[in-house]
């Protein structure tokens, strides 16, 4: 006769419960002390709780050309638009794709929306416009002239990397870049050095008032350099701000634009595997190299810093390379270039020339006050939600609900130190539909710890005490919730993968509340129903345990143990 199994316990059952429960509390302890130690306490709130707009954009391509909407393209717009934005000043301002074609905008209060729409609805306006006068960022005395203590202008070299440039100054600051005509074999150029030119006095800069405009250029402050170019024209002469290697503002009178963005054909950073360094080329159309040949032509006759060309997309000098040779269809960019620099700059060389615009689908802007009112409401209704959930579990399940309200706790203080932490990690907002979600997820999270309860009576009504029922209803009922949360998360990622705007924070929320609830059954609720069925309260089944045979209509006599001992009484035998 084999003997019994006395080691083996019952399906679904858990032996050692407080390690689990001490996993979550680590987990608990870690992420609210991550949250402290961030210094970020509270969830970021979105525009509609915190007040703001929050401007749609739709990319647009001209017809046979939507191939131009890329991730590449649509990422160099949102650079381009993060610096529109930047240039009013605006800080915290967010800028991301969403989806394939759509970029949103989200700019907090306190910013004016008519000159926000203005800047991102926008497309990018890309211009070279000769460099005629080079200074320091800041403000500086009347009647400015070009000398070897201004920064110095980039230098040219012939796509081979023969240096066709005069060094600069050891004083002067120079970013070393160089534009060359894509032959390895170095072009002609004119005699002589820069130096044995004719000293050239920068031309002025044509009125009075683009002087004064010049000298009293603050390009130190981010709003005035926002605001430099906003109404020129590309056939006027104007002043603009850009840095130069040292990440040093520098201020600019710049000529009439002689090449648009839309001359350029391609351009692309790339590295140059022979002299090991990265360049930006540049291809430009028929149209594009004649006016290019022109210009270069131009400069290279001229000293520094009227020998360079600014490249200048919305206003602000991105770059301003030295050219001392003619250019024509052809040209590289080369000098102190790593990788991503080099891609950045030929990423804005050639958004300028896409046949890329942006509609505007929708603009909401939301004052702070009624920002507050809908925060203060969905907090309301919440907690008006979490209250019901409570009444109803206490009326129900009397001491049961004890466990299903300290496990909605955890559930709460989870998803709030999440929501905090994901706010500068990913960028989480908390806007009205996430908080919606947040209120739906108190019924599911809910709906887990009934099913469970109801497996567990169920055993309870078949006639076993609690400690089995509690090992035997769990394994029926964690399929039961593992379907259920499987089905409300696969519903979630549809709705945040197909949809676009704030309908997406409700689907994130849903998410996320769905993946906690699972975390919680499983390492929270369970573990403490196993510690509460070792206890006489649970245990002896009173009438306000909740699980209480008589109550339940278990079925008579309650199931016993089968093994009988023999009757000690002589009477009795």
């Amino acid at each position: 006769m084999a003997a019994p199994n006395r080691g083996r316990r019952p399906a679904g059952a858990q032996g050692k419960p407080g390690r689990v429960l001490a996993l979550i509390l680590i987990a608990m302890v870690a992420l609210t002390g991550g949250m402290f130690w961030s210094g970020h306490t509270t969830p970021r709130l979105g525009i509609d709780l915190a007040g703001g707009t929050t401007i749609t954009l739709a990319a647009k391509a001209e017809p046979g050309k939507e191939s131009a909407i890329n991730e590449t393209n649509m990422n160099t717009a949102v650079e381009i638009i993060e610096r529109r934005v930047n240039g009013l000043g605006v800080s915290e301002a967010e800028v991301q794709t969403q989806g394939r074609e759509n970029i949103i905008v989200n700019i907090p209060k306190g910013t004016n929306s008519e000159q926000a729409r203005k800047q991102v609805g926008t497309t990018a306006q890309l211009y070279f416009r000769p460099v005629l006068t080079v200074a320091a960022g800041g403000p500086t005395a009347p009647q400015p002239k070009p000398s070897p203590s201004a920064s110095a202008p980039d230098k040219a070299t012939d796509k081979g990397g023969a240096d066709k440039a005069t060094s600069p100054s050891p004083s002067a600051t120079t970013q070393g870049r160089a534009v060359t005509d894509g032959l390895k074999a170095p072009s002609p150029k004119p005699s002589g050095s820069a130096a044995d030119k004719p000293a050239a006095t920068p031309p002025p800069p044509g009125t009075a008032a683009l002087e004064k405009k010049f000298t009293d250029l603050n390009c130190l402050d981010q709003t005035e350099r926002g605001n430099v170019g906003e109404g020129v024209k590309p056939e006027e002469p104007t002043v603009a701000c850009g840095k130069n290697s040292a990440g040093q503002w520098e201020k600019y009178v710049l000529g009439p634009a002689a090449v648009s963005g839309k001359d350029v054909d391609d351009a692309k950073g790339q590295l140059d595997q022979q002299r090991g360094m990265w360049i930006v080329t540049m291809d430009f159309t028929s149209a594009g190299s004649k006016k290019f040949q022109a210009i270069t032509s131009k400069l290279s006759q001229q000293q520094s810093p009227q020998n360079q060309f600014a490249i200048v997309l919305d206003g602000e000098v991105v770059s301003a390379p030295q050219v001392n040779q003619t250019l024509s269809a052809n040209a590289e960019i080369s000098g102190n270039f790593d990788q991503q620099s080099a891609q950045d700059l030929g990423n804005i060389l050639s958004y300028g020339a896409l046949p890329l615009s942006f509609e505007e689908q929708s603009v909401t802007t939301v004052s702070a006050a009624l920002g507050g009112e809908q925060l203060q409401a969905g907090l309301i209704a919440g907690a008006i939600g979490l209250a019901l959930v409570i009444i109803y579990l206490v009326v129900y399940y009397r001491g049961l609900s004890l466990v299903a309200i300290l496990s909605l706790l955890v559930s709460a203080a989870l998803t709030y130190s999440l929501m905090a932490l994901l706010g500068p990690a990913i960028g989480f907002a908390l806007n009205l539909p996430a908080v919606c979600g947040a209120i739906v997820a108190i019924g599911i999270t809910a709906d887990s710890f009934i099913v469970y309860f109801e497996r567990i009576r169920d055993e309870i009504r078949e006639g076993r005490t609690l400690r089995p029922a509690v090992e035997r209803a769990w394994p029926r009922a964690r399929r039961t919730i593992l379907v259920s949360d499987f089905v409300s998360f696969l519903a979630a990622a549809v709705l945040f993968v197909v949809t676009v705007g704030k309908v997406q924070g409700f689907a994130f929320t849903l998410g996320l509340t769905t993946l906690l609830d699972v975390v919680v059954v499983f390492f929270f609720t369970k573990p403490v129903m196993t510690l509460l069925a070792r206890t006489k309260f649970f245990s002896s089944g009173g009438s306000w345990s909740g699980l209480d045979p008589k109550r339940l209509g278990a079925k008579p006599p309650l199931r016993r143990t089968r093994r009988t001992s023999a009757p000690t009484d002589p009477k009795e035998a």
